[in-house]
């Protein structure tokens, strides 16, 4: 099996070389190229990272800044889902499916100057098994060895055969760092991407400048700046006034009556990975029980949910599969609305009169459809109390680390993340099923319609554990001024990747 492109170097460079600014989030040693006008780009957004580490910060906001455009990985997703070259130029694997052997870009070096080699792709596999303190280090544990054979040549030896490894290498767990750039992660990131981390102004903005020396092809943007807002209607306005010039994310689809008929912009609908997903805390509490867990589900009516709380956009799904996974299946007749099936099996729990809590990131899809669910529960004889933990920082130490919630709600955008979110007890969900384990274990380990078979089983046993409800799928809304071209019509990584993106 073998895969290969080939290379084309950007031809153009801007005349002035900005020295990088020794401001928190500067990657030092670098050197940046800034713009303004129609080189400059302002994109709006929702959660700020909490820093720039995400080898040991969960959540997805340092991904999506930074993956793809400061931190570049071996292979990288396309807008269609497909597996591409990025650093590798090429790689074969061997017949038993058990080594991969990676051919390397020869000219990229990382902003601190540092050029990549091989060295530093075994360094920074084997940094996830050493040094990585987040839930998807696991990803990796399945790499036997990773060494460099030449400089531009890598060899990847599995202890097993597995169709998710070189998926997984497309993610945050692939990024390659330098072997002389990990000291200050969390504030100097370090990678051999088109930008580096110009600025960051904490609670507003990070600034990304695209640098001269890049070693593959020059993006049209020389500065992107994303800028957070917290405020849907604030992030709206700022478009309409020209403060920015794209809606990365749409938190408010009820608004996109402003913009679908003005000729001054331009509207993306789309799919993506973000299963919106009411979180049951299987180890402990109330929702212990699967009585309570099935109540819940029978008690939330979710086309109603979609079309109060998110304007009617986006899919009703019914697990964990989103429709760009090669698995997905309907699964929403799993568990219908039936709000009276849904008081008989409270009843029957004998948990009927226990308070749930009810514990929300400040997210605006979390905050409009908690109120949602609140309401329908407690109309199918739930008790409910609903409180809201700022995010990142709160949510994610409190429900995600802690596993103290009852309910929550949250966007898991990560892609493939079945497993991450249920394959472990340790996690927040504390959901713990054998057989689920296993039916992972035999799709990751047989072949490619295997996996498809094992994955759609996974998936409908999680839908008939009830350990969870999806509320549905967020759909992928942008809104940006009609000249920026490049913008994804689905999100299916974990990157908002820049590097596409250009002005008509």
């Amino acid at each position: 099996m073998r895969h290969t492109r080939r290379l084309v170097r950007g031809a153009g460079t801007l005349a002035v070389t900005l020295a990088c600014l020794l401001l928190a989030g500067c990657s030092a040693g670098s050197t940046a190229s800034g713009g303004t006008g129609k080189n400059a780009l302002n994109i709006g957004l929702t959660a700020e990272p909490a820093n720039f580490d995400f080898t040991k910060t969960e959540g997805a906001a340092i991904s999506q800044a930074l993956l793809y455009n400061v931190y570049e990985n071996l292979v990288k997703l396309d807008q269609s889902g497909k597996i591409r070259p990025q650093l590798a130029t090429s790689w074969t694997l061997s017949k038993d499916r058990e080594t991969y052997t990676f051919h390397l870009v020869k000219n990229a070096r990382f902003s601190n100057g540092a050029p990549f080699t091989a060295e530093d792709a075994a360094f920074s596999i084997g940094r996830v098994k050493s040094d990585w303190t987040i839930a998807q280090k696991a990803q990796m544990d399945v790499v036997d060895t990773a060494r460099a054979v030449s400089p531009t040549e890598l060899k990847v030896t599995l202890k097993r055969p597995s169709n998710d490894w070189l998926y997984r290498m497309t993610t945050r767990v692939g990024a390659m760092f330098s072997r002389t750039g990990v000291g200050k992660l969390a504030t100097e990131p370090v990678g051999t991407g088109p930008y580096v981390v110009k600025k960051w102004n904490r609670g507003d903005s990070i600034t990304l400048a695209r640098r001269h020396d890049y070693w593959g092809r020059t993006p049209h943007f020389a500065s992107v700046t994303l800028k957070y807002f917290k405020d849907p209607t604030a992030m709206n306005n700022a478009l309409l006034t020209g403060t920015i010039n794209v809606i990365g994310v749409m938190q408010s689809p009820d608004s996109l009556y402003r913009f679908e008929n003005n000729p001054k912009y331009k509207v993306i609908e789309g799919t993506t990975n973000g299963e919106v997903v009411l979180s049951l805390n299987n180890g402990s509490g109330p929702l212990k029980n699967p009585k309570v867990r099935q109540a819940v589900r029978y008690a939330i009516d979710h086309k109603a949910l979609m079309d109060t709380c998110w304007a009617g956009r986006g899919k009703l799904i019914g697990s964990m599969v989103p429709p760009t996974d090669p698995w997905y299946q309907n699964l929403t007749n799993e568990y219908p609305y039936n709000r009276d099936k849904a008081k008989k099996l409270l009843e029957e729990s004998g948990q009927a009169g226990r308070t749930l809590r009810l514990r929300l990131p400040t997210l605006p899809y979390a905050t409009a459809c908690g109120t949602v669910v609140k309401s329908q529960l407690e109309q199918a004889g739930f008790k409910v109390k609903l409180d809201q933990l700022e995010f990142p920082a709160a949510w994610l130490t409190t429900v995600f680390k802690n596993a103290d919630y009852d309910m929550s709600i949250i966007s898991h955008v990560e892609p493939r993340d079945m497993q991450a979110v249920f394959g472990s007890k340790t996690s927040y969900t504390r959901y713990d099923s054998p057989e689920f384990r296993a039916l992972l274990k035999k799709a990751d380990q047989g072949t490619q319609q295997e996996q498809i078979t094992s994955m759609r089983a996974a998936a409908r046993l999680l839908s008939k554990d009830a350990a969870a409800d999806w509320l549905f799928l967020l759909p992928n809304l942008m809104v940006a001024n009609k000249d920026i071209t490049g913008l994804p019509v689905n999100t299916v990584s974990e990157s908002l990747d820049l590097t596409g993106l250009g002005r008509s």
